[in-house]
């Protein structure tokens, strides 16, 4: 079993517009041809034309019981009203978590205004996805995206469960000391690079990920995702098996933490 735990269907990768049922279409279809048995939806921390609202993709999705939805959320683009109806689809099971930013937004994770997404998730014993590592965009600030900002969020709210995305590349130790240091933390290996691995960045990037492991113990902290489209799944799905793992450390990895995380 294979589950990502990081997709979008935002206007990625695309050298044209394509629309949304095109999009969801394309995931579905990749998903089939890489044996991928559930993806986690993760929407933007603003909705535009490219980037379409939690509730659209909720909406669109709603008939396919092999994809889930992660709601994404900021301080800048969302209102009380934003936050209310993230209460609404837990309740109804419409979500499965709930995305921060941190880095495109200009604040820091631990900022008192997060507060009350936390409090959300630990209520519905969801846990919260945040953004760590290098920003896509380049008007991204890295000191706020730095995976060390996750561990004042982890010791102030030791009930939450906290998802790090992409490892906080390219500060992986630092990542891995959060870990290690957080029974509360968690992280994605999702968007650790774009376009195809080059044998030097397979060989660097799978090193990191065992001394990782090495260091932080079992890897029940550990979750598969892609960053599709932005990353390609099948490139990624190859760079993965190319590590040195025992089958339980691969299969925690690609489906069992996930699945037990998400509830799903």
């Amino acid at each position: 079993m294979i589950i990502d735990c990081h997709v979008h269907l935002n206007q990625y990768g695309y050298a044209t517009k394509i629309p949304l049922e095109e999009r969801l279409q394309s995931l579905l279809d990749t998903m089939d041809n890489y044996d991928v048995d559930y993806s986690l939806i993760l929407t933007s921390y603003k909705v535009t034309s490219d980037r379409p609202s939690t509730s659209k993709i909720i909406e669109i999705t709603k008939k396919h019981d092999n994809l889930g939805v992660v709601a994404g959320f900021s301080i800048d683009n969302h209102s009380d009203e934003d936050l209310q109806n993230c209460r609404k689809w837990f309740k109804k099971g419409f979500i499965k978590a709930i995305k921060l930013y941190s880095g495109y937004e200009h604040y820091y994770p631990y900022d008192k205004r997060y507060q009350r997404v936390y409090d959300l998730c630990v209520e519905f014993n969801a846990p919260v996805m945040i953004h760590t590592g290098d920003t896509f965009l380049k008007e991204g600030k890295l000191r706020f995206s730095h995976p060390i900002n996750i561990d004042d969020v982890a010791v102030d709210n030791p009930d939450l469960k906290i998802v790090m995305c992409h490892l906080g590349n390219p500060w992986i130790i630092d990542c891995q000391e959060v870990l290690y240091k957080n029974k509360n933390v968690y992280a994605d290996i999702s968007g650790l690079f774009y376009g195809d691995f080059t044998p030097a960045s397979e060989k660097y990037l799978g090193k990191k990920i065992k001394e990782l492991l090495n260091y932080a113990g079992e890897p029940r902290y550990l979750l598969y995702g892609t960053d599709w489209p932005i990353s390609d799944m099948g490139v990624y799905f190859n760079f993965f098996q190319k590590i040195n793992l025992n089958s339980q450390e691969r299969d925690l990895i690609m489906f069992k933490n996930a699945k037990v995380l998400f509830a799903i």
